[in-house]
């Protein structure tokens, strides 16, 4: 959940009343927010960096309140003020308007068939005649960063751009150049840079590095010019210095570049329904129009309200209470959505606004509206059915082994249930067609590639890691692999499996041995054809020619043993022999 800090004076001045923390802290349960921690900027220095630089920080008391993920109009103080306001029933949901210039002539941003290979898609707004404060300033900059970390994943769906509209010209173009072609002065940088050199200078920034791998590979950079040719942005890495903002900004130019256009609507809604209250006409958005490379023309801010009915029998049943469709109506109408009942009092008429972007589903209302009645006043009842808990019998059996092999003098193992290609296949001599594997298809790293089909790999792994630990080294591990499988609906299944492994400087075959004949003495299968259990010689790669077994228990081959192969023990960097068990338990349920 994305953490909000806000100055403890400043909210109650905008709340018009004094809290106690306790007093709060129930004021954002019953809104269905957590008051996380009361702090100040010196204490948080001080924690993280020592005494001597929190010197000289700020006393001011902070509230850091943890937000619901998919409410991004609660991401700073503006719009946590009015929706506690409204839940309060302190003011009336404001309702946004979007207007025209007062020309006529509403600003344009032109985008550019080039932009395809990017960023396709903008939005653009303006904000006029707009007052700021230090802490309306600070609050406008923290939301873009809010919303960047957030529904804009770091930048990469939708980069935010706020520009001085007085020291820029329309129309404005969206297009995407080579990255020598492009050549402007940073914000806050002393001179100009071609956007090849951004990209080395911002390697070492703290901040910006984080987003260079978006744009670094393309051929194309996107970049967005004024009439006159000045670089306002070059997204999604920074701004132009040209057109900054500052607390003497009267007029903000808007602009939102974005993979998902869906996404950039609702970012460049939220942006104008915070901060449009201290427009010269509170609550107005000036339109911007945007025209696309095949001739299109849209205006945004689009400022959606639809509306959605349903049934306040619907919420009675899903909330547990029995609330009138008036009362009901009024609950919804504290939580920021007006409702109405409908001709026939039945049904409720419910607006949803356009920073309520989280309402999808009538689920979503009926949330609000359990919420606004107060979780701690619905009445607890008995559920109409009573069911017995009982542990998964795989689970049960997988819990009994662990404690006996670990009585028999070998110790458990947690391995990672990914890992690379190399480890289930040419490390065991083993060709990764024929493992079954499932394959990510977007790894983050080598080492996480594939989904194990044998907890062997992950053992010798963590011998080698303890390859300084006294010998011999008895590991075992009762885990799930995962193997492809047609028949499921997913592709795939878990299975069960126990593997372990003897490292010694001898092979240690006989110790391996029985310890299967223990497992299989604990799942009570005497030795034997039919329904006992016996072995037979096998050919397996990853084993030593000739010191390999199948298990045979039932009838069905149920896994292997024998001693590692030499090759073997030296991909997983091991010096000595090793012997290992691998089995399949599912079939002894």
């Amino acid at each position: 959940m994305p953490t909000v800090s806000v100055k403890r004076d400043l909210l109650f001045h905008a709340l018009g009343r004094t809290y106690t923390d306790e007093e709060f802290d129930e004021l954002c349960f019953e809104f269905g927010l957590e008051l996380d921690e009361i702090t100040s900027e010196k204490d948080i220095i001080s924690r993280e960096q020592g005494d001597t630089k929190a010197e000289g920080a700020s006393d001011v008391i902070l509230y850091k309140i943890d937000v619901p993920a998919n409410r991004y109009d609660l991401l700073c103080l503006e719009g946590l003020v009015r929706g506690l306001q409204v839940f309060k029933q302190k003011m009336e949901a404001p309702r946004y308007r979007r207007v025209s210039p007062a020309n006529g002539e509403p600003q344009r941003l032109v985008i550019t068939e080039e932009t395809a290979a990017v960023r396709p898609h903008a939005v653009a707004a303006v904000l006029r005649n707009i007052t700021f404060t230090l802490e309306r300033y600070d609050s406008f900059i923290e939301l873009q960063e809010k919303l960047h970390q957030n529904v804009c994943r770091k930048r990469t769906l939708i980069a935010i751009g706020t520009h001085d509209l007085d020291t820029i010209s329309g129309p404005f173009t969206y297009t995407a150049k080579p990255p020598g072609d492009i050549r402007f002065k940073p914000l806050n940088q002393a001179k100009e840079y071609t956007a090849q050199e951004l990209m080395s200078l911002y390697k070492t920034d703290s901040h910006l590095r984080h987003y260079l791998h978006i744009i670094e590979d393309k051929p194309v950079y996107p970049v967005i010019y004024d009439s006159n040719g000045i670089v306002l942005s070059m997204p999604p890495i920074i701004n132009g210095d040209h057109s900054k903002i500052s607390l003497n900004t009267k007029n903000v130019f808007i602009e939102c570049t974005a993979t998902d256009l869906t996404k950039a609507k609702i970012v460049l809604d939220m942006m104008v329904t915070m901060f449009c209250e201290y427009c010269e006409e509170p609550f107005t958005v000036e339109e911007a129009e945007v025209v696309y490379p095949d001739g299109r023309t849209c205006l945004y801010p689009e400022l959606a309200y639809r509306k959605e009915t349903l049934s306040a029998d619907f919420i009675n049943r899903k909330v547990g209470i029995s609330e009138s469709t008036e009362h009901i109506a009024q609950l919804l109408t504290k939580m920021c959505l007006r409702s109405e009942v409908t001709s026939d009092g039945e049904q409720i008429e419910v607006e949803i606004p356009p920073t309520r972007s989280d309402v999808i589903h009538a689920c979503d209302i009926m949330e609000d509206a359990a919420m606004a009645y107060g979780f701690n006043n619905i009445p607890r009842t008995t559920p109409r059915t009573y069911t017995v808990a009982n542990q998964l019998p795989l689970n049960k059996l997988s819990e009994l082994l662990r404690q006996d092999l670990a009585a028999a003098g070998f110790t458990e193992a947690l391995t990672f249930a990914l890992c690379s290609q190399e480890d289930i296949a040419d490390k065991l001599l083993k060709n990764i067609s024929e493992t079954r594997a499932c394959h990510i298809s977007n790894p983050k790293t080598a080492e996480f590639q594939v989904a194990r089909t044998t907890l062997l790999s992950g053992l010798l792994k963590t011998v080698a890691a303890n390859r300084k630990m006294p010998l011999p080294l008895r590991l075992f591990e009762i885990s799930d692999v995962v193997l492809k499988d047609e028949t499921k609906d997913v592709g795939a299944r878990n299975n069960r499996r126990l593997c372990a492994v003897y490292y010694n400087k001898s092979p240690g075959f006989e110790v391996i041995h029985g310890l299967m004949d223990r497992v299989m003495q604990l799942l009570e299968v005497k030795p034997g054809q039919g329904n006992g259990y016996h072995i037979q010689a096998a050919d397996d790669s990853t084993f030593f020619p000739g010191r390999c077994a199948e298990i045979f228990a039932r009838g069905k081959s149920i896994g292997r043993l024998g001693v590692l192969h030499p090759n073997v023990i030296n991909h997983f960097e091991l010096t000595m022999p090793c012997s290992a068990l691998d089995i399949d338990i599912e079939p002894f349920l």
